[in-house]
């Protein structure tokens, strides 16, 4: 596995790094652009998936911020607030926080327990959640 870097409860992937099989970090993760995961992955805190990164199976986590033109291809799942960068592909968001959708977003469901703020035009399937907001087009 390559290396991860430790500095209190945050965790550090290397840049351009592959991980194969499924990843767990308890804590919060800091994900450099280019890092690609091969299997699940597991953030007990906080997920900041860098631009142009993947993950080729589900992902789970407290909070997300997944960077522009990064692609998860499973089912993303979040206790809290998930933000989708600018042109960025997710398979499907369940999130109990708000939800922002950025421009050329692709996705399918969004389900969230509050908000979801679309900015500008995305691509997506079902859209549930208390409010929609919708901003620029």
């Amino acid at each position: 596995m390559p290396t991860v870097i430790q500095k209190g409860d945050t965790f550090f992937a290397q840049k351009g790094a592959y991980f194969e099989g499924n990843v767990k970090i308890d804590g919060n993760f800091i994900v450099p652009a280019h890092t690609h995961f091969w299997g699940r992955l597991l953030v007990t805190g906080t997920l900041e998936l860098g631009p142009r990164s993947s993950v080729a199976l589900d992902v789970t986590c407290w909070n997300a911020i997944i960077g522009n033109q990064s692609r998860i291809k499973g089912p993303l799942v979040a206790h809290g607030d998930v933000t989708i960068l600018d042109n960025a592909v997710v398979q499907s968001v369940k999130a109990g926080g708000k939800v922002i959708l950025r421009t050329g977003v692709h996705v399918g469901d969004v389900t969230s327990n509050d908000t979801i703020v679309i900015h500008g035009r995305i691509k997506s399937g079902k859209l549930v959640g208390k409010n929609m907001k919708v901003l620029g087009n």
